[in-house]
C-alpha cells in the first residue's frame, strides 16, 4: 500500500485579520501530493492549499473568506511552481527486474540448450 504525503510547496505568512479572531497571525500553505510505496515515487499534479490562524489554531475555510483573502490568495497561487508529475522506481524494483530478467534468460539458455524440453 503506497502512502500518502503532503509536502509543501510554499508557505506565506499574511498581513491580513482572522476572521475568527480578528489577529494578524494567518498563514497561507500550498501543498503538492506525493505518494510512495515500495517500488516508486509519485510525484502527483495535485495540489491543495490551508489557511490557518496562528493564535487560535483554526482553518479558513473559503466561505469565510473577505474579498482581501481572496485577492492574496489568487496572487500567491499564481506565483506557486509545482514539481512536475514524475514517476521514479525505486532500488527494490530495479532488483527485482534484473532477477527476473535474469530467471528468464536462464530459461531462455536452458531451453536452447537442450537441458529443458517441454
Amino acid at each position: 500500500m503506497a502512502k500518502e504525503k503532503l509536502e509543501v510547496i510554499k508557505e506565506a505568512a499574511l498581513q491580513n485579520n482572522c476572521p475568527e479572531c480578528f489577529n494578524k497571525e494567518l498563514t497561507l500553505s500550498f501543498y503538492q501530493k506525493h505518494r510512495y510505496g515500495r517500488f516508486f515515487h509519485k510525484t502527483t499534479g495535485e495540489i491543495t492549499h490551508q489557511i490557518k490562524c496562528g493564535k487560535c489554531g483554526s482553518s479558513i475555510y473559503p466561505a469565510k473568506w473577505t474579498d482581501d483573502l481572496e485577492r492574496i490568495f489568487d496572487y500567491y497561487q499564481k506565483m506557486i511552481t509545482p514539481e512536475k508529475t514524475s514517476i521514479k522506481f525505486t532500488g527494490l524494483f530495479y532488483v527485482l527486474l534484473l532477477l527476473f530478467l535474469a530467471l528468464v534468460a536462464a530459461g531462455a539458455y536452458a531451453y536452447l540448450a537442450g537441458l529443458i524440453q517441454f
